[in-house]
């Protein structure tokens, strides 16, 4: 009973080529670490799959430094669905089964819902964007938050940038600044910014674009490695690409 109740469930939520419980199996509760920018997509995927496998998930949202520092400090995780910067620690590494892409996104800026948008259409534009800015606001301590870093030292415009930048600890706290009028602009990736209080004014120049890739990856000594492969294939469903895609971000390729 228990089994045809969790595939039905499956093919009411078209997971079924996903997902296929075996029958007296039980429930497992999955530790997930993931990158704090995906808090929107998951906690929309999460329960989906819980409800279809029976399985529950305990997600840790949190940036790529501490995301690294609980890896290599040995705290106990199933899975894995963080910014690829964490694999390039190479201590953290080693903590991971081989990785499968979840999803790539790029990244953009967003002002206050209704206010005008400002040009930045080119380089040459959004460098004048930036540094005409009262404020802006990002997270500095996140594999995003280094790319923009490093962006702004390409520019040239580094010290005028740290002047005014009202940084956050968390993506959870980008959107509200815009929002409540205590930053001008955001500058993140897009799928943080697509958010109610804000307008994405549009994505980088060409020139200065970059996708900031998430790859899924079971721990390596997971004890619930089925349910936590269960997890990692039914994210990288044809389910659940339909979010990923709907929340601003590109589905990986396994």
């Amino acid at each position: 009973m228990k089994m045809s109740l969790i595939v039905a469930a499956a093919s009411v939520l078209g997971l079924a080529p996903v997902l296929s419980p075996t029958s007296g199996a039980q429930a497992d509760e999955l530790r997930v670490l993931a990158g704090g920018s995906l808090r929107s997509i998951l906690t929309e995927l999460g329960p989906k799959f819980e409800q279809a496998s029976g399985h529950k998930l305990a997600i840790h949202f949190d940036t790529t430094p501490n995301l690294i520092k609980a890896v290599t400090a040995g705290e106990p995780f199933d899975v894995g669905v963080v910014p690829i910067d964490v694999f390039y620690d190479p201590v953290a590494k080693t903590h991971f089964a081989p990785p499968v892409e979840f999803a790539r996104v790029g990244f953009g800026v967003a002002v206050k819902a209704g206010a005008r948008k400002p040009d930045i259409s080119t380089p040459e534009a959004f460098k004048e964007t930036l540094l005409a800015a009262k404020s802006i606001t990002f997270l500095p301590a996140s594999a995003a938050g280094s790319y923009i870093l490093r962006l702004f030292e390409r520019l040239g415009i580094e010290d005028a940038m740290r002047a005014k930048t009202v940084a956050q600890d968390q993506p959870t706290g980008i959107v509200p600044a815009v929002a409540n009028g205590e930053a001008e602009l955001a500058i993140f990736v897009n799928n943080v910014l697509i958010a109610p209080g804000v307008d994405i004014v549009g994505p980088l120049p060409a020139k200065y674009q970059q996708e900031l890739v998430f790859p899924a990856a079971l721990a390596v000594d997971t004890k619930q490695k089925d349910a936590a492969k269960a997890f990692v294939d039914f994210i990288t469903s044809p389910t659940a690409t339909v979010v990923v895609k709907a929340k601003g971000m590109t589905p990986g390729k396994s």
